[in-house]
């Protein structure tokens, strides 16, 4: 094999490793409030939550050319493909880090970060600041605003109109209510999450010479990369599991439907219409903050919430800095 193939298998390698790590570190996003609100058993909602994933891969392709072609220039040849490996490792490595601590942090940021990282210690690497600004930092802080404020305003339309339900059957139906929200955010997270893997293929396959386009995604990096983040979906998370659907608000079936719709809506706005790679983690997570806000702000253990609001900002430069020892520790195999 040529030393251009090995390095695209390589890369390609690290990237279904990333999409597996997405996985388990992000099933949180999808089923952790259907979970707490017993509103499904813990290996139905991971099952359905792989499924949504799976099916989301497939929508995701404007999130994967964004990914692919929009954030960094690479150098030419061979050494290109170590600054992605390197860049992805970074990500892995972060992911696993704040999985253990149970902090459900940013795995897009964290591939962003990496990314980023290695590039700038990359010879002919650069780094496209525009883009970055515009499609991963403006989002970063404008999506957990959003889901915040709409998490909060959705819940208060929900207790307004259903302020009259008698309350045990109210429960039982927002229960049945979640499946389709939970369903819904599956579907979401992979197009968000499994695109951005998909780009990362890409990006190596264009750089290595194997394909000339830089936004055409072949069929079977859809296969591919849905599959891996559902295997990894369906292992479970849960250790970040129990953070999102206990620790920050005792949740109900109301409370979680109004949580998964938001987030749902805030993914599916950004993915299909702008295209932008937005961070599931801190889109559901602000929509629980937000739901728990309408019954009083106590409600919210914002001890818990600051902690993870900790762990956003750092996730990019955190990911950063180990994507850059991690390149110079590959760059003499590439």
């Amino acid at each position: 094999m040529s030393p251009e193939l090995i390095a695209v298998l390589a890369v390609i390698a690290v990237a279904m490793a990333f999409d597996y790590t997405n996985g388990f570190h992000d099933a949180a996003n999808a089923i952790a409030t259907s979970i707490s609100t017993r509103a499904l058993t813990p290996r139905i909602a991971l099952a359905l939550a792989a499924v949504g994933n799976f099916v989301g891969a497939h929508f995701g392709a404007g999130v994967a050319k964004t990914v692919g072609d929009g954030l960094v220039t690479l150098p030419t040849g061979v050494e290109s493909l170590g600054v992605v490996f390197a860049g992805v490792l970074g990500a892995i490595i972060w992911n696993l880090i704040t999985w253990y601590f149970g902090l459900p942090s940013s795995s897009s940021h964290a591939l962003f970060g990496g990314l980023v990282g290695a590039t700038l210690f990359a010879a002919d690497g650069i780094v496209q600041w525009g883009t970055i600004i515009e499609k991963v930092l403006i989002p970063m802080v404008l999506s957990p605003v959003v889901g915040l404020v709409l998490g909060f305003l959705v819940m208060l339309g929900i207790m307004w109109l259903f302020r009259k339900g008698q309350p045990g059957k109210l429960s039982r139906g927002f229960r049945w209510a979640q499946t389709a929200s939970a369903a819904a955010m599956s579907v979401g997270h992979g197009m968000q999450d499994a695109a951005k893997t998909m780009g990362i293929i890409v990006l190596a396959l264009y750089t290595g010479g194997f394909q000339e386009s830089k936004t055409h995604i072949p069929g079977w990096v859809f296969w591919t990369s849905a599959a891996m983040l559902a295997a990894g979906t369906y292992a479970g998370g849960w250790r970040i599991i129990r953070t999102l659907g206990r620790k920050i608000i005792d949740l109900g079936p109301a409370e979680g439907f109004a949580a998964e719709t938001v987030a749902s809506a805030v993914l599916y706005f950004n993915a299909l219409v702008l295209k932008a790679p937005i961070s599931t983690t801190h889109t559901i997570t602000s929509a629980i903050m937000g739901v728990g806000a309408t019954k009083r702000l106590s409600a919210v253990r914002w001890n818990v919430a600051g902690n993870i609001v900790i762990a956003w900002i750092i996730t990019f430069p955190a990911a950063a800095a180990i994507a850059c020892f991690s390149y110079l520790l590959v760059r003499p195999l590439f």
